[in-house]
């Protein structure tokens, strides 16, 4: 997509997108999953639980904090992350909006 054509939809739309392109890898999901049953921030033990490298690991926890779904902090070799479930809850409400628009659009006679 062009970048001039962004602009045509909404911010609300462009953060979805960008939600759902975050955690579009399996690899992003079970890292939020090793996260979510942490429940506490998890320092270094992601890359144990992982069937894959430590640079890839890293690639996937940059791109899920650059989406805002996860926090992290660095101090020398030593890297902490935890989910932010502020973002969470707020695409949880856009996307269960989301839904109930398109349902509520289809129940009505589509295909």
């Amino acid at each position: 997509m062009a970048f001039a054509k962004i602009n045509a939809f909404t911010h609300e739309q462009q953060q979805l997108a960008a939600f759902s392109k975050a955690i579009g890898h399996p690899a992003r999901v079970a890292i939020l999953q090793v996260l979510a049953s942490a429940n506490e921030c998890v320092c270094g033990q992601i890359v144990d639980v992982m069937p894959l490298a430590q640079s890839t690991v890293s690639q996937h926890l940059k791109e899920l904090k650059d989406a805002d779904l996860i926090k992290g902090t660095v101090e020398g070799p030593r890297s902490c992350y935890c989910i932010n479930w502020e973002a969470f809850q707020a695409f949880q409400k856009h996307f269960n909006a989301l839904f109930t628009a398109i349902k509520s659009t289809c129940d009505t006679g589509c295909c």
